[in-house]
């Protein structure tokens, strides 16, 4: 039996671990513990323990019919090499609420060869895509707390 496990849980979450790990990331560094508060009570997301250890996670933001974006996937350093980021991606994938939907997008620096093994590609159509991208949005004025 394996020391980890993955739970969709919200209450079994260490939001402060998650937060730690997120606003020191390269995706979104320096991001409020509010934000992300607010980003997990409204996607469905994954964590990844240890008992009671936070030491995963990814979140995924999703109308639960049509589309899903695939964000924050982590697994703190101590904890790779393990298979827990395959287990993570798996159980993401596979999630009943995620079944049959016509887009999930994600974005990456490093992991392009880990989702390229579940299906994802580069964009079929890039130059339909466009984004509005505000990388220091949480070190603006701008950005409510």
């Amino acid at each position: 039996m394996s020391a980890y496990e993955i739970t969709t849980d919200p209450s079994r979450f260490d939001v402060d671990a998650i937060h730690a790990f997120l606003s020191a990331s390269y995706w979104s560094p320096g991001v409020p513990k509010a934000v992300v508060e607010r980003a997990i009570a409204h996607s469905l997301c994954f964590g990844v323990l240890m008992g009671d250890r936070q030491v995963g996670f990814a979140r995924v933001v999703t109308d639960r019919a049509t589309f899903a974006y695939l964000a924050d996937v982590y697994i703190l350093e101590a904890h790779r090499g393990q298979g827990l980021a395959k287990r993570l991606i798996t159980a993401v994938i596979q999630h009943p609420d995620l079944q049959g939907l016509r887009r999930m997008l994600l974005a990456t620096r490093d992991a392009h060869t880990l989702y390229a093994q579940y299906g994802f590609a580069a964009l079929a159509a890039p130059d339909r895509m466009m984004e509005v991208h505000r990388p220091d949005v949480y070190r603006s004025s701008e950005h409510p707390q």
